[in-house]
Formats: structure tokens, sequence, C-alpha cells
């Protein structure tokens, strides 16, 4: 997948991409990065990118000239990119939504800034508006940040296997079952012996229904959309029934 991050802090973005699974999909062709200074592309000599907002109020607003042509520039070698903005306002990131650009040929994304950008941007430019979450960020570097990571994940051959992100919270509309690895035991604590079974079904089953636990215990939200087999939904009503104390 290719990759342009629009920015006018392109420093932030140091180490991000050189450190595990995003180095790792670069190192193998299967995810080109490009950083773009947006204030390359204003064209006064102190290199302005933003203005006050036409009819007052506090703060600033990114200009659209520099940021049309930084936009522009990168169609050129990127055409069929979909042009996504981090905004506040926009749909909030899911993994569905994740599994959807993943599909995309590449992403164009500008970091908002400031009081946010001029509105002809977004009508000139912008396919999707794309938000992580109802709380306020610096600025759009770190939400892209988290964007391309959840999308890279999901390009086939990143990770070791592909069921590693089918197993991941959220996949499957359900947060993950609890993980356990050696030693069998730590200060009392013991691992479920059903792991330790070699019973694979049995295995599947306890998983499942932890799964299943922990989301109701969590995000209970989230068991409206899943999709639930019989066993499930007798599962889920078992633990409604007993406060998530279910066996």
């Amino acid at each position: 997948m290719n990759v342009d991050l629009l920015t006018l802090f392109p420093g932030m973005f140091q180490g991000a991409f050189s450190e595990s699974i995003l180095k790792h999909a670069a190192d193998r062709g299967l995810l080109d990065v490009r950083i773009h200074n947006i204030r390359d592309f204003a064209s006064d000599k102190h290199r302005v990118t933003d203005d006050y907002p036409y009819g007052g109020g506090v703060g600033m607003v990114m200009k659209v000239e520099p940021l049309a042509a930084c936009i522009e520039y990168v169609r050129k070698d990127r055409p069929a990119s979909t042009v996504i903005l981090t905004t506040p306002r926009g749909k909030t990131l899911n993994q569905g939504m994740a599994r959807e650009l993943a599909q995309e040929d590449g992403l164009i994304i500008i970091c908002g800034r400031y009081e946010g950008i001029d509105e002809r941007v977004r009508d000139l430019f912008v396919d999707r508006e794309i938000s992580i979450g109802d709380f306020v960020l610096t600025g759009g570097e770190f939400a892209s940040l988290v964007l391309v990571d959840a999308v890279t994940r999901l390009i086939p051959g990143v990770l070791g296997s592909d069921e590693s992100a089918e197993d991941d919270s959220f996949s499957n509309g359900l947060l993950e079952y609890p993980q356990y690895t050696r030693p069998p035991e730590f200060r009392g604590l013991a691992v479920p012996p059903v792991l330790l079974s070699g019973n694979n079904r049995e295995i599947a089953r306890w998983r499942r229904r932890e799964s299943l636990r922990r989301t109701f215990l969590v995000r209970p939200e989230l068991l409206e959309a899943a999709c639930l087999t019989a066993e499930d939904a007798s599962y889920v009503k078992e633990l409604r029934s007993c406060g998530g104390n279910a066996d």
C-alpha cells in the first residue's frame, strides 16, 4: 500500500516507521510511506500555511492554497489514492473501516491542525473524514499513525500469519480472550487447565466464552452488533443473569 502523509510537522513521524510492524511492512515492500511538508507548498517567502478565520474567532485555520498544491503534487504519482482528513467530525475508526481502507490502492492522509482546515479543501479533495475517538489531540499526526498502523496490519503478508489479525480484539466484533505463556504458575496464579489440556475443541470453546465474557464486562454495547451463534447468545444470557460470573 502507498501512504502519503501531509503534515506541518514531519519530524513528529521520526521513529514511527523504523520500528516493529510498520518497518517490517516497508522492508518487505508491502508499505511505501512518504511524508510531505505542507510548508514546502506555500507560495510566499515565509511559507505561511495558516491565517485568521473569516468571521472572527480564536485560533488559526490552515490555508487552502498550500494544501491544494500539496495534494495535487502527490496525486500526480498516486492518482488512485483515497484522500483522508483526520478530524474530530469524521466517522470513528473501527476494525471494519480499517478493513475497507486496507483494500484501497493508496491513502493520502491530511493531518489537521489548529482550528481546522479551510472548508474548500474538503469540498475539492477529501474523500473520507476519520476520527479516532471523542477526545482532543494536539494535531492529526497522532491520529494518522493510529490509522496507518491499524490498516497496515490487515495488508496480506504483513503479520506472521493471517490468523494473527483475525484473532485480535474487534476483528470478530468482540474483545480478545485472555492470553498466557510460560511459566504455568506465577505467584500463585496458574494458567487455566484447559489451555494445557491439548484438547483443541475445548480450548476454542473456552476462548470464545472468555471473549464473550470480557466483552460483556468491558464493552457490552459491542454484543449488540456482534455475530453470535445460538450457543453464544445462550451464554450471554447466562452472563446477564449472573452479572458476568457464569462458568
